[in-house]
């Protein structure tokens, strides 16, 4: 679970404020289905991209707003955040610019054009990219380990494969239409 440890560790070091507003895309990947309970854990106004099929789902986990991306443009969005996660790098900067407030903050899940904006954006002032290195591995475990035992989080599981369908698993996940985390078990 890989990617709840990510997005702990980019959400934590943002230390986002209750009452801001934040938009998921790929909301319904390991990292963005995290992204959006954790979020919602700091008190902001959360609205989750995803195919409208999974409407239901981003709900369930907190969002306050689904946009989705089959049948509409995202970014045509009215809302202005504070911040844009692309989870799934699949979009960049300067199409998400114009959603982000003033001194709002992009991240992404990776993207060589937005490394570009990294750079140019940290000496730029107002709207910017940030790449975030997670760090504090014993902290976040420890943030991500509450959440679930005070119930405030629940990793979404799409499948579970045995360790001896590990390539299968591969296989399924390189398809881009997994839900959540995929899980490989090993016998004790």
């Amino acid at each position: 679970m890989e990617g709840t440890y990510y997005s702990a560790a980019g959400i934590n070091h943002l230390k986002p404020s209750a009452g801001q507003k934040a938009l998921v895309y790929g909301a319904t990947g390991a990292i963005g289905s995290a992204d959006v309970q954790f979020l919602k854990y700091y008190g902001l106004y959360v609205t989750a991209v995803c195919g409208g099929e999974n409407t239901e789902l981003v709900k369930s986990l907190g969002a306050d707003k689904v946009i989705d991306y089959k049948t509409q443009d995202f970014t045509k969005d009215e809302e202005r955040y504070d911040y844009v996660f692309d989870a799934v790098d699949k979009t960049s900067f300067s199409k998400c610019k114009r959603l982000l407030k003033k001194n709002g903050i992009y991240t992404s899940s990776g993207g060589f054009e937005n490394l570009f904006w990294a750079l140019i954006t940290k000496v730029s002032g107002g709207k910017k990219v940030l790449f975030i290195a997670p760090k504090d591995i014993k902290g976040n475990l420890g943030f991500i380990k509450r959440l679930i035992e005070e119930g405030r989080f629940r990793p979404v599981v799409d499948r579970t494969y045995p360790l001896d369908k590990i390539a299968e698993a591969f296989t399924y996940v390189g398809t881009a239409q997994k839900i959540g985390n995929v899980i490989i078990t090993m016998d004790a």
